[in-house]
């Protein structure tokens, strides 16, 4: 049994690693990479949000994300504001709110690619059963 669960493991992590590459390489045409697009989303997602809050969210430390924050907001596309006490919050600039919505456009072409071999009814099941092994514990 473990040989299956292993195989599944790592066609799972395959999956997601030829999508990530993928989208990396595509978002470039729009000026971003898939970490920097992810925060635009995330930021979209919960505008106001903290960098824990946003970390959490993106899958990376706080440090990570903070860094990245910075980046962003260097390059204009996230604005930082004074929250309550010690509290950063974050927003998307007029910029980031269009490389955000250009990045839908091309994730949309880069996703459906990617899927392209599944049908409509088998990307439903699969979403599915993914959302099943990500819900919450207290949620099954």
């Amino acid at each position: 049994m473990h040989g299956e669960l292993q195989e599944l493991g790592r066609a799972v992590k395959q999956a997601q690693y030829r999508q990530h590459r993928a989208l990396d390489s595509a978002l470039q045409a729009v000026g971003t990479t898939l970490a920097q697009w992810d925060a635009l989303r995330a930021i979209s997602r919960s505008p106001g949000a903290s960098a824990r809050e946003l970390a959490a969210a993106t899958f990376q430390t706080e440090q990570a994300f903070g860094t990245l924050a910075g980046r962003l907001t260097a390059q204009d596309l996230v604005e930082r504001r004074p929250g309550h006490g010690r509290r950063i919050e974050h927003h998307l600039t007029p910029t980031g709110e269009q490389v955000l919505a250009a990045g839908h456009k091309v994730a949309d072409h880069v996703l459906a690619d990617c899927f392209s071999a599944l049908p409509g009814p088998d990307r439903a099941t699969l979403l599915g059963l993914l959302q099943r092994l990500t819900a919450e514990p207290d949620a099954h």
